[in-house]
């Protein structure tokens, strides 16, 4: 389970709306938060999942976890996965690469 900065970006990043299942085509979510990454963003609704990256939290101000992803490309390279031809291990798909007890 991932702990937010505030209340107010927990309630953004958890938002559900009963017309969108997609948060990308929605236009009442404003931010997302991709736990394998560790990345949020201010979502650009321009039909496709175009997000721009933010570091700080635009309602409290707190600096933002640095994203992990240069560092989950790293990792599969080191494991020999190619992530854009092979499958990818489930555990690289949210957070849970990030403690090594969970990876094989």
């Amino acid at each position: 389970m991932t702990s937010f900065c505030c209340e107010t970006m927990d309630r953004q990043v958890n938002l559900t709306c009963d017309l969108h299942d997609d948060p990308f085509e929605c236009g009442d979510a404003v931010v997302t938060f991709s736990p394998k990454f560790q990345e949020y963003g201010l979502i650009i609704h321009d039909g496709g999942a175009s997000f721009l990256e933010i570091t700080f939290c635009p309602w409290c101000g707190r600096r933002l976890p640095e994203s992990q992803r240069d560092r989950w490309f790293e990792e599969l390279e080191r494991r020999g996965i190619d992530p854009w031809n092979d499958d990818v291990p489930a555990e690289f798909e949210d957070a849970r690469w990030l403690d090594p007890k969970n990876c094989t």
